[in-house]
């Protein structure tokens, strides 16, 4: 079954967390890094969140520089990545800036069960697609396969995260220390539980350590 090539991203404080516990949204990366995501972006030809991530940040999930936007349009692609939701219940809000924002709709994977009542929500902002029961991640990447993404950028949160991970179905881990440390069991962490290919006696091969301001950023091949 053929798959994207997936790069994950995330920023983690020294701690391993995500996010703090508080309402608003904490902003882990500096301005170098935040350019440095949005290069990561510009190069792929999705990028996939959660709901959670959607619910919480309320991303846009839309290029920053015009100039990078600019530059996939002189290569004959869409100005941005099309943008990708898993999802089990299908309860997000069409009012979302990810589905206000951008010049086409963003496509939304969800489970079987819930396709029915998320195309009565969402139908009119987003393409919604049956994901399987529960949501299979294999199945969605052979999906996008076959909708032409080679690329696919996935971005979280911890769910999505774990589940990429667990499942080995990751190929490049780009991952972001902030010099800060959140110290709250109930904030979120870069992944849960889950039994992972990436262990003592098979350790993921680091292939670059680099810098984006005070932030650390490290890169694993994974495939």
């Amino acid at each position: 079954m053929g798959r994207p090539y997936v790069v994950l991203s995330c920023a983690m404080s020294l701690d391993g967390y995500i996010d703090d516990a508080g309402q608003r949204r904490l902003v882990l990366s500096g301005e170098a890094d935040l350019d440095r995501v949005d290069e990561l972006r510009a190069s792929c030809d999705a990028i996939l969140v959660g709901a959670g991530t959607v619910r919480a940040d309320n991303p846009r999930l839309l290029l920053r520089s015009s100039g990078r936007r600019d530059s996939r349009v002189a290569r004959g692609a869409a100005p941005d990545p099309l943008r990708v939701v898993i999802t089990s219940s299908g309860r997000l809000d069409p009012g979302a800036r990810i589905f206000s924002t951008g010049p086409r709709p963003p496509l939304v994977y969800v489970s079987s069960g819930q396709v029915a009542p998320a195309r009565d929500q969402l139908g009119s902002v987003a393409d919604v697609t049956d994901g399987g029961s529960p949501v299979d991640f294999a199945g969605v990447l052979a999906d996008l396969a076959d909708r032409g993404i080679k690329r696919l950028m996935v971005e979280g949160g911890t769910r999505v995260l774990t589940g990429f991970l667990a499942g080995g179905l990751a190929d490049e881990l780009r991952l972001a220390i902030a010099p800060i440390f959140i110290g709250d069991s109930r904030a979120p962490r870069f992944t849960g539980d889950g039994c992972f290919p990436w262990n003592p006696s098979r350790p993921a091969r680091l292939v670059d350590v680099g810098r984006a301001g005070e932030v650390a950023v490290l890169t694993y091949a994974l495939a």
